[in-house]
């Protein structure tokens, strides 16, 4: 199953099933006002997704029509008796209906070096053998990344901050966990972070991943049964500038070096981690130094089945 957050003016967040023709079915109703509540509810009354989605919809005694395309198609969408969906990957604005980020989530940590292309890398440009080290250590890098309020969704402004000159882009694929330390979804992530202040001391590594508009999540949340295999996604990142690319990086979770159950038990170690929960599970998409985000930019993140996760770049 795929769902989203999404608004709509004058009503707010609501909550919406992706079906295999990229439509909308909105399921929000009081005891569903979001995709974190849908899923405590789920996880509290101990039913699958599926089950507790469809007996939502029986209750709700007015469903809203189908009247919405989530995204991944750049034609005009119609429905059945023909009549144009409306998208919702558009700039978020509160006067129109548009994607929000797809769970509220309490907390984001992200994990680094988990791809040999990105230690390697990294130690070339600090001359220090420090990245190397914790790849082939028996303890992953695991830092905090966000809070919701520092989080964008699909079409957010990510951000530079303002004493950085190389902040970078990090796509990721990302996980939600449950009650138990269970994966419950996935998602897409944008890691986005200043590498020259990382770079200056490994100390200053907080300052370098948080800030506003550090994370961009999106722009689905996607249930475990929806992908096959996570080690064998193609994932795709384009940067463009003045409409025009300016890099494109590719890279399969394949060579990801840890198992996510294994960053999962060390990040849980002694250290209570909140329900909903999103783990970004590090990059192997390194951009090069002499192209660090400008103000403006467009970063699209993409893997087949999961969407695309495009944002804007915001001089902070």
């Amino acid at each position: 199953m795929k769902l989203i957050q999404f608004h709509l003016p004058k009503l707010g967040k609501r909550v919406g099933i992706v079906t295999r023709e990229h439509q909308v079915i909105d399921v929000t109703s009081p005891e569903s006002p979001s995709v974190l509540e849908v899923l405590k509810l789920a996880h509290k009354e101990r039913v699958t997704l599926g089950v507790l989605l469809a007996d939502i919809q029986e209750k709700v005694s007015t469903p809203p029509p189908m009247r919405f395309t989530a995204f991944q198609s750049a034609e005009t969408v119609q429905d059945e008796d023909g009549l144009t969906l409306e998208k919702l990957d558009v700039t978020p604005t509160e006067n129109i209906p548009h994607l929000m980020v797809p769970i509220d989530t309490p907390e984001v940590w992200g994990c680094g070096v988990t791809y040999k292309r990105s230690a390697d890398m990294r130690d070339d440009d600090t001359q220090q053998d420090i990245y190397t080290r914790v790849y082939h250590a028996d303890r992953p890098e695991i830092f905090f990344k966000a809070t919701l309020s520092r989080c964008v969704g699909p079409n957010g402004n990510i951000g530079i901050r303002s004493d950085s000159k190389l902040t970078a882009t990090e796509p990721e694929l990302a996980y939600v966990l449950g009650a138990e330390g269970d994966i419950i979804g996935y998602t897409l992530c944008n890691d986005v972070s200043a590498w020259d202040i990382e770079r200056e001391n490994p100390l200053y590594l907080p300052q370098s991943k948080v800030f506003y508009g550090c994370c961009a999540l999106g722009p689905m949340f996607i249930t475990p049964s929806e992908v096959d295999d996570p080690y064998k996604l193609e994932m795709k990142c384009t940067i463009l500038r003045e409409e025009k690319e300016i890099y494109v990086g590719m890279v399969n979770t394949s060579q990801i070096n840890w198992k996510f159950e294994q960053l999962t038990e060390f990040l849980m170690r002694d250290n209570p981690i909140p329900f909903g929960t999103v783990v970004s599970t590090g990059t192997g998409i390194i951009v090069p130094n002499d192209l660090p985000l400008e103000h403006n930019d467009i970063v699209k993140i993409e893997v087949e089945g999961f969407g695309t996760l495009s944002n804007p770049v915001k001089q902070l």
